[in-house]
């Protein structure tokens, strides 16, 4: 599933081409994805114009002058393609989906001027919905997310605080997206590496050094893959056509067998699957 990264990759691809852009008209060419569509949704989306791209998490916000705001969220294999007058823009695709089907376009958006904006999923496990804007904090799915990490409400003491008491293992307690909203497997991974801390140690345990160390390593593996254009994007191409590809500077995740980067560690990657899914982590530098 895409993280905070891939998804803000994505929000920066489509600003561009969508801010200030109006909407003519929305097709859908099935009546659900995920969840079915909001009621008279394609009624809603045309004419309306779209102010600035916003994310929350691992959700695309688009606000309308509506006083509404369009929330996507992109499941497994939810991709956004843009097509212009020309050849398709590829904006987002995800590394592990299974190639483009035409069959999987499900919603179709046409903006003043001519270009298409095309939601592709192959799965289905993505979704779309209109929230009041004014309240967008209050929408169900977007309510009980925690602190944005690059946010200035997560640091040290609002970690530990979330932590307090809590016996479940703190690769667990980084994943619920109450204690810290956006990430995913991936980097928390990365980040328990980086921080030297096991991701089998009670949450609460937590020290504060420990705590100041992890938010730190936590800012650094999402702004550096935020620069690379994610790990899950495939290809997705920067202004200068440089591709994002962060997976290559995975330390840990999908290295198993290989030896620890740590200097003078000499540890080896090891997998093992933790809460239905597999962690990546150095038994040595993470004991």
């Amino acid at each position: 599933m895409p993280e905070l990264p891939e998804v803000e990759t994505v929000r920066r691809g489509l600003a561009p081409v969508l801010e200030g852009a109006r909407i003519e008209s929305a097709r859908l060419n099935r009546p659900d994805l995920r969840f079915p569509f909001p009621e008279r949704f394609a009624e809603r989306l045309a004419g309306a114009t779209i102010g600035p791209l916003g994310r929350r998490a691992k959700y695309l916000l688009l606000p309308l002058d509506t006083g509404e705001t369009l929330i996507i969220h992109l499941g497994m294999s939810g991709r956004v393609l843009v097509e212009q007058s020309g050849p398709r823009t590829l904006v987002g695709e995800f590394h592990h989906s299974t190639g483009r089907l035409e069959a999987h376009d499900h919603v179709v958006i046409t903006l003043g001027g001519g270009a298409r904006v095309i939601y592709n999923d192959v799965r289905r496990f993505g979704f779309m919905r209109l929230s009041p804007s004014d309240a967008i904090e209050a929408d169900p799915f977007i309510a009980e997310l925690g602190p944005e990490p690059l946010g200035n409400l997560f640091d040290a003491e609002s970690l530990a605080a979330s932590l307090k008491g809590r016996n479940t293992p703190l690769k667990s307690a980084l994943l619920d997206q109450k204690t810290v909203a956006g990430l995913g497997n991936i980097y928390v991974c990365e980040a328990l590496h980086r921080a030297h801390l096991s991701p089998w140690r009670p949450a609460k345990d937590l020290k504060p050094d420990e705590a100041q160390r992890l938010v730190s390593e936590i800012h650094l593996v999402l702004e550096e893959a935020i620069e690379a254009g994610g790990s899950s994007l495939r290809d997705f191409r920067h202004e200068d056509g440089s591709l994002g590809y962060f997976q290559h500077a995975f330390r840990v995740y999908d290295r198993a067998g290989e030896v620890c980067p740590t200097p003078e560690c000499g540890g080896t990657i090891e997998r093992k699957v933790q809460s239905g899914r597999s962690t990546f982590f150095c038994g040595r530098c993470q004991a």
